[in-house]
């Protein structure tokens, strides 16, 4: 039998190569909890009399509208899932115009959307087990026992639609972009030979793709970004919020439970 000794488990641990995605979504969620940190300190200090200026006024308008948003589509039961709605939009909002930084963008690797998917997924079948308990495995025999198969793929279809959708749009954007880069800067290098070089830059290949570049960043960073974060959150509340029975039902089920 061959043991490793602790430094060669280090060693090896530490070699292990991560994707640049993972890094900088780690360094997104960093960001997102300092902020939110940051805002919590100062509503804890701050004078309940005046009205909030700055980063505050800007979380208290935030929490305001993510708390009316999902009472409005989900309904009052949900009350204090604004919390995680608003985190999982600050936190893809900001991965998406992570790649203005340079650095690779968190949604460009599959897993990263898989993940928000995933946990989207668990949400919709934990509600489902809050509300309806036992009668949660009746999902699957219904209309008939016949329908088992089925009903245990199309379980799958809110899971997949969710991270593809974002994955999908995400790598469209990157692809183009990189396309067009390759394109420019090697017209740029040609049409500006005459420019010369310093180390390693060309200065010359940078030309070209500057300001057309620039303005697809706002589109497939900024812009699509801010789509993608919505249609992602909306569709979270939707598929968890019908998990939830009506108010008529909720409360015979309630009844009849007592």
């Amino acid at each position: 039998m061959n043991y490793i000794s602790l430094p060669e488990m280090g060693e090896k641990f530490l070699s292990t190569e991560i994707a640049g995605e993972v890094f900088s979504s780690l360094i997104v969620m960093g960001i997102e909890v300092i902020l939110f940190a940051i805002i919590g300190i100062m509503a804890h200090f701050h004078d309940p009399l005046k009205k909030p200026k700055g980063l505050l006024a800007i979380g208290e308008i935030l929490v305001e509208f993510f708390d009316r948003l999902v009472s409005d589509l989900m309904g009052p039961r949900f009350k204090g899932f604004g919390g995680f709605v608003m985190a999982i939009a600050v936190y893809l909002f900001l991965a998406f115009i992570f790649g203005l930084t340079g650095l690779p963008s968190p949604v460009t690797y599959i897993a990263i959307p898989l993940s928000l998917g995933l946990t989207t997924f668990v949400l919709i079948h934990a509600t489902s087990v809050r509300f309806t308990k036992f009668r949660y495995f009746k999902r699957y025999v219904e209309p008939i026992p016949l329908f088992l198969p089925i009903n245990l793929i199309s379980m799958w279809a809110p899971l997949l639609s969710l991270s593809l959708r974002l994955f999908g749009n995400a790598i469209a954007g990157w692809t183009i972009m990189t396309m067009l880069y390759y394109a420019l800067e090697n017209l740029s290098a040609k049409i500006f030979a005459f420019i010369p070089s310093t180390g390693a830059v060309s200065w010359g290949s940078v030309i070209l793709p500057a300001i057309p570049a620039g303005v697809l960043h706002l589109y497939f960073d900024l812009f699509s970004g801010f789509i993608q974060t919505t249609v992602f959150i909306f569709l979270t509340m939707l598929f968890i919020g019908q998990e939830a029975p009506e108010d008529e039902e909720y409360e015979l089920q309630t009844k009849g439970g007592h």
